[in-house]
């Protein structure tokens, strides 16, 4: 797909100015549609036209579409991976379809995705049709393709500005933080929560520690950025009380892998932004539209911590066990997602005159697939731009093969090693 969209960004039709696009610019636009990230080298409104605005609406839908499909076969996959009776127990505690049910797995996933995007866009494109005075063709174009990019968590706006324009607007804020939180708490934790959303007892672990972890750091995130900007006049400064919430919380909601912004990241203080690296980094839910490491691996490696704190022999997560191979998967990937970013930090500030927290922060951005930027993505050379492509590929595919190989990959072996005992700290 990532190849297919830069072939037809390059042609003349998909420009503005009827000239082709260069290789890079069409390799980098394609790449952060298809990863669903929304990193961009040029305007998208002024540089593309409306032929090249379609084709990359169609690669980021067809890009959320396939990573949420992809994460839900991949976890059939690795369920299917388990004898008798633990499968048949874990679809009890789950009530995960079957292998068989792929079909209607995958239409769910469709259909839900379709269902959603219905709704915002109609809320969209009434708003920019009576409050904005666009016309109507125009309005539901607008409300149909930043519908496509918020549920599908990939932050493109055909605004230079982004959605800077609409900080106080509610009904557009809003609509894209909720369409965002859909697409991004996973496919199975939404599916849950529409079938048992009275009854919290009832739900599994999954669905429990993504809610509450993503409350947390929607919460925390909230009064984060209220504290750090309240009085900054380039940002919440010159707004009201009410406005500067509404921005807090959106701009709260956006890191989790979404990069759309209403206020000027460039004018934030560095302590934003490096809040913003923190839930860049830590993403969304599982198995949805969302990148980063996933909430339920914080969650994990939280109550990890708390039972080590604590001196228990086992870590307990509710009335559950959670299995040492779990723990160490969620170790290990932690451990691999931040030591690639280290890695494409400093590669970067080789490649690129800037500062440690921007490129630290774009390259957290490109990671997680988020597509925040501190506005120097455009000015970055040719090599730093395929190092962002690189790393967006990565992160988008990366810590979702990368968890169910480390499920799947299970030797048995037939002798244990004598203990031994190290220092640590």
């Amino acid at each position: 797909m990532v190849a297919a969209g830069c072939l037809g960004l390059m042609l003349p039709i998909a420009t503005a100015s009827g000239e082709s696009a260069g290789w890079v610019t069409a390799l980098f636009t394609a790449t952060s549609a298809v990863c669903i990230t929304g990193l961009v080298v040029v305007d998208t409104a002024a540089h593309w036209s409306v032929f090249g605005e379609v084709l990359i609406a169609t690669l980021i839908q067809i890009g959320g579409l396939g990573i949420m499909t992809l994460a839900t076969l991949l976890t059939l996959t690795v369920s299917g991976r388990l004898g008798l009776r633990a499968r048949l127990s874990a679809q009890a505690e789950t009530k995960a379809a079957t292998m068989a049910g792929l079909p209607r797995v995958v239409r769910d996933v469709v259909v839900f995705s379709l269902i959603c995007e219905a709704v915002a866009a109609v809320v969209l494109s009434l708003r920019f049709l009576i409050a904005y005075g666009e016309p109507p063709g125009r309005a539901i174009y607008l409300g149909i393709f930043h519908t496509i990019s918020a549920f599908n968590n990939a932050g493109f706006a055909l605004w230079p500005d982004n959605l800077t324009r609409f900080v106080t607007d509610p009904w557009v804020c809003l609509t894209i933080a909720a369409a965002v939180i859909a697409g991004g708490l996973g496919f199975p934790v939404v599916f849950e929560l529409l079938r048992s959303w009275r009854r919290p007892r009832y739900w599994t672990m999954l669905t429990r520690l993504t809610v509450t972890v993503t409350i947390i750091l929607l919460a925390g995130g909230t009064l984060v950025f209220l504290a750090a900007e309240w009085d900054n006049p380039a940002t919440l400064g010159p707004l009201d009380a009410g406005g500067r919430l509404l921005a807090a919380f959106f701009a709260a909601v956006m890191p989790r892998t979404a990069g759309f912004n209403s206020l000027d990241l460039s004018q934030m203080h560095h302590s934003s932004w490096l809040a913003t690296d923190v839930l860049m980094f830590i993403g969304g839910g599982s198995a949805g539209t969302a990148g980063g490491i996933k909430v339920t691996t914080v969650g994990m490696l939280a109550f990890i911590v708390w039972a080590q704190l604590r001196g228990e022999p086992h870590v307990n997560i509710g009335h559950r066990r959670l299995p040492a191979a779990t723990q160490r998967q969620a170790v290990a990937l932690t451990l691999l997602s931040g030591g690639l970013v280290a890695v494409s930090t400093y590669l970067l500030l080789v490649l690129t005159p800037y500062r440690l927290d921007q490129v630290l922060f774009e390259a957290v951005s490109a990671f997680a697939t988020v597509g925040l930027s501190t506005g120097i993505t455009a000015d970055m050379p040719a090599a730093g731009h395929l190092l962002l492509v690189a790393l967006m590929f990565a992160g988008r595919v990366g810590p979702l093969t990368l968890g169910s190989a480390l499920a799947l990959k299970e030797h048995v072996r037939r002798y244990e090693l004598p203990e031994t005992t190290m220092i640590v700290g």
